[in-house]
């Protein structure tokens, strides 16, 4: 089930080619795809949605239950952002209707919620993401290359690469940062983007002990824009004019890629990753109406609009057709 869905995630990036997008003053415009349709709402909608799970899509379950209660004013959202790790156990206990995750569940947790229900739980794509290496807006660092994110953050060193633990290891030329230790910020166990980035830009390898575990994104980005010598990773959208994102590049040497929807939907970006809401979907019967149309809402002009305004990058008309099969 796994090895499908990451099939089915590596797939989307590649459909979502078909957004549009502009270019102004060398800053990359993106837009929603103009075939994709309005939210048309219901009538008599009302109830109580709770939702628990990531805090990197905190901010946009947030955005998007003001945008949705202006269309039903009777109907009340409660949201609780902390890790993805909180989503799987918060739907098998039934004390919430949506499980925000910013990676796919695991086999254990999905083994779980098929002992409690006696099927798989649904995965619905709502946005994309990127994962970005942030420094504090005086750093002149300007790339850096995974196996070198892998010798400052690890301590396995998988990327084949020596231990990174002084500014002046990779601002050689820059007297002002010599002797100058690398602070390292992220985020605790139960974040998905804990997880996405131990397996991606770790190698799957551990973190090392000096990293300071923070209890969100915002919270990693604040301690990094505080901190000179600082440096942290979380969601693009959390970025502020405090601190700036890097270039990745898959080797050292390479051409690097910014965090943006070009690089992203081409591959060159080596942290993209696919945003879920895992619901509860009986094979049996229908959703909530409630569930169904508030996910319907996320999946509409208007709500991947939201994810344009959170600093997200929205789906396309293909992508999220596939998306509002599965609800229906």
């Amino acid at each position: 089930m796994k090895k499908l869905f990451q099939k089915f995630a590596k797939s989307l990036l590649l459909l979502v080619f078909l957004l549009s997008t502009n270019i102004a003053n060398g800053k990359e415009i993106v837009k929603v795809d103009a075939n994709i349709k309005s939210y048309q709402p219901v009538v008599g909608l009302g109830g109580t949605i709770n939702s628990i799970g990531s805090d990197t899509l905190n901010n946009l379950m947030t955005l998007w239950a003001e945008s949705f209660r202006k269309y039903y004013p009777n109907v009340f959202i409660q949201i609780e952002g902390k890790g993805s790790a909180t989503a799987p156990p918060a739907l098998i206990e039934g004390v919430a209707q949506f499980g925000p995750m910013s990676r796919f569940m695991k086999k254990e947790e999905i083994n779980k919620f098929k002992k409690k229900y006696g099927f798989a739980p649904l995965p619905v794509g709502v946005a994309l993401d990127a994962l970005a290496v942030f420094v504090n807006k005086e750093n002149p660092l300007t790339q850096i290359s995974l196996p070198e994110v892998d010798a400052i953050f690890s301590s396995t060193y998988k990327g084949k690469m020596a231990n990174v633990q002084d500014w002046e290891q990779l601002l050689p030329e820059n007297k002002q940062w010599q002797k100058k230790l690398i602070r390292l910020y992220g985020r605790n166990s139960a974040s998905g983007t804990y997880g996405f980035f131990k397996g991606k830009a770790l190698f799957k390898g551990d973190f090392k002990s000096t990293v300071k575990e923070r209890p969100g994104s915002a919270a990693v980005v604040q301690s990094v824009t505080e901190d000179k010598f600082g440096i942290g990773y979380s969601g693009m959208g959390y970025l502020t004019s405090g601190v700036k994102g890097i270039k990745l590049s898959l080797k050292k040497g390479d051409k690097g890629y910014i965090a943006n929807y070009s690089t992203v939907i081409s591959g060159k970006y080596p942290l993209a990753r696919l945003l879920y809401i895992y619901v509860v979907k009986p094979p049996d019967k229908e959703m909530d109406k409630l569930v169904v149309e508030f996910l319907k809402f996320i999946l509409s002009k208007e709500g991947q609009q939201v994810v344009i305004k959170d600093g997200y990058l929205p789906l396309n008309e293909r992508v999220l057709g596939q998306q509002r099969a599965l609800i229906d």
